[in-house]
């Protein structure tokens, strides 16, 4: 593995922790460092994101493994993300089903492609739906950090409503940059009836 595949390769390791953290039953006195960890565990995740993409460019380390792995890390992350939201009741459980969907049709076309000799890696739509996925994933985290600590109930909603107006922004580029990669594959030759 190089070493952009190893950094994105923490994010396969810090999703399920970040899930077993959000999950554990509160301790009298612990929310505080749950939610310093929690939110240690988010900017960790994000910023191996941010800079795996640019060490294997910069290494001159890019190849067809990266750019299927990268995305399939950021998408394990973020589903971890999102289910612990979902479980909590701050983001909405058909949000988050339109994204499996999108997330698992894409994938098949990743597949498809690979059968045509080709890589299939993020393109812009899939890259700026990355960007509000985190911000979805920031702001939910903001909406339950306030709920842990006990702060105003009505900042607690305030913050859950912006979190899922960012969530429903972003199942909106999910479902573009889905068919902007299916428009990719069908520009690429659909195979005919019969053919492999």
């Amino acid at each position: 593995m190089t070493l952009a595949d190893k950094i994105t390769s923490a994010r396969l390791v810090l999703a399920p922790v970040f899930f077993a953290i959000y999950l554990l039953p509160p301790l009298a006195g612990s929310q505080p460092v749950t939610v310093s960890v929690l939110w240690a565990l988010f900017i960790v995740s994000e910023i191996t994101d941010l800079i795996d993409g640019k060490v294997a460019r910069k290494r001159g380390e890019v190849h067809d493994f990266g750019k299927l792995f990268d995305p399939f890390a950021d998408v394990l992350v973020r589903i971890s993300y999102f289910l612990c939201f979902v479980l909590d009741r701050i983001l909405p459980a058909a949000f988050l089903l339109l994204i499996l969907y999108r997330e698992f049709g894409i994938l098949f076309v990743r597949i498809l492609m690979m059968k045509k000799g080709v890589a299939l890696g993020a393109r812009k739509g899939g890259k700026i739906k990355a960007v509000a996925y985190m911000a979805a994933g920031a702001a939910a985290l903001l909406a339950s950090c306030a709920g842990r600590l006990g702060l105003d109930s009505r900042a607690y909603a305030v913050l859950r409503a912006a979190a899922v107006v960012i969530f429903g922004v972003s199942v909106v580029l999910a479902l573009a940059s889905f068919a902007d990669y299916t428009g990719v594959y069908r520009r690429t030759g659909v195979p005919k009836s019969g053919e492999d």
